[in-house]
């Protein structure tokens, strides 16, 4: 009876009157939106890069196929490297695992170049159809292949997935402001961000809504302003064009060539060891911004090719007595490449405008992509040259 009587006198008091909804319940829905969506964001990078990872990590066996033409995994199961090359110390593939690179980066490459332009006129489900079919393609081509043009066909379709959905899953970002600042602030933000944290709870990532087009957004900026904002972004695009040079220079031009012949590893399972460590590493910086943010990433940058001077200094003189060392600077790559990706990010979340941000995004996701096509380039004709060596 108390109970009803409770009841029917909070029913009475609200007659007449607003209902006014506890204080709390707004903040928490919208608290489970944010993380909701960066889950969904976490959960969309992982599958994106997933394709491209992979083909890039069994660069080496792909590249080896020839060698091992009956092999159908096309790994070499033999725990003993059969050297391509005698007459070098490398253990050399006919053609630099580099190749792989290129065929990986290259498609992406024009996709970036292509989509501050005018990808913004193709609606975001298309773009995340094709980019998933082009994944599923990738891994049925490279698998089903016996020859190192079809798995190489195959890994351009991982290139065209992964370059698609990049730009378009960064360009989402633009919908969803409080992504990044629920990232980096455990705190309810200020009051002057409710209504941000409102548009972005009415549009939840995890769920059936598309985002609705903002007025002002990327595709209504006019040649001048588009121009205007790129200028202002090249404080970001060329420190991670930088880092991406020295990390793929590293990964892709000299790892097939920091080969240990005093370790029970193969050549391939080294080359395998050295993809897995540095993904570690990527993966375990991207995922830190709520615990580690950097606003100078030319720092980044500089220690970056640091890295690349000393691995470089060590394939040529070869001083590093064991390859634990390699894996431990491997891991540290790892570690500086993917926080200057996240922080890059962040820092050009943060600071466009509303208008701009979209764009921005789209923009600046080109600066890993030139790098890495650049490192690529330049580590064929190294790859030859230090393979020629007695």
């Amino acid at each position: 009876m108390g109970g009803c009587a409770g009841s029917r006198r909070r029913l009475s008091d609200s007659e007449g009157e607003e209902t006014v909804p506890e204080p709390r319940l707004p903040l928490l829905d919208r608290q489970s939106t944010h993380w909701k969506n960066a889950v969904g964001f976490w959960l969309l990078g992982l599958c994106n890069n997933f394709s491209y990872v992979v083909m890039l990590s069994a660069a080496h066996d792909i590249l080896s196929h020839e060698r091992t033409s009956g092999n159908q995994s096309h790994v070499d199961p033999s725990p003993t490297p059969i050297p391509h090359n005698s007459s070098s110390r490398f253990d050399c593939n006919s053609v630099s695992t580099a190749a792989v690179l290129l065929a990986d980066i290259l498609p992406t490459l024009v996709i970036k170049l292509l989509a501050p332009i005018g990808l913004h006129l193709l609606p975001y489900s298309p773009r995340v159809l094709v980019s998933g079919i082009c994944a599923a393609g990738s891994f049925v081509l490279v698998a089903s292949s016996h020859s190192v043009g079809t798995s190489l066909c195959g890994v351009v379709l991982a290139s065209i997935s992964s370059g698609l959905g990049e730009v378009t899953f960064l360009s989402l970002t633009a919908f969803y402001p409080s992504y990044f600042l629920l990232l980096t602030s455990p705190e309810p933000q200020d009051p002057g961000g409710e209504e941000e944290a409102e548009s972005a709870a009415r549009q939840p990532l995890i769920g059936t809504e598309a985002p609705e087009s903002k007025p002002g957004s990327g595709s209504s900026l006019s040649f001048q302003e588009r121009w205007t904002v790129f200028k202002g972004l090249l404080w970001y695009i060329v420190p991670l064009v930088m880092v991406y040079f020295a990390e793929y220079f590293i990964n892709q031009g000299l790892f097939e060539l920091l080969f240990f012949r005093n370790t029970p590893l193969s050549h391939a399972q080294q080359y395998r060891w050295y993809q897995m460590l540095y993904q570690a590493g990527v993966f375990a910086s991207r995922s830190s911004l709520r615990c580690c943010r950097i606003r100078f990433t030319w720092a980044l940058a500089l220690l970056q090719c640091l890295n690349l001077v000393f691995l470089l200094a060590d394939v040529w003189f070869g001083f590093l007595p064991s390859i634990y060392f390699v894996f431990l600077i491997v891991l540290y790559e790892g570690l500086l490449g993917g926080a200057a990706y996240v922080n890059t990010f962040h820092n050009i979340a943060l600071e466009t405008s509303d208008e701009h941000r979209e764009f921005a995004m789209a923009a600046t996701c080109i600066s890993d992509t030139l790098g890495i096509s650049l490192s690529g380039l330049l580590a064929l004709p190294l790859h030859d040259f230090l393979c020629q060596l007695s």
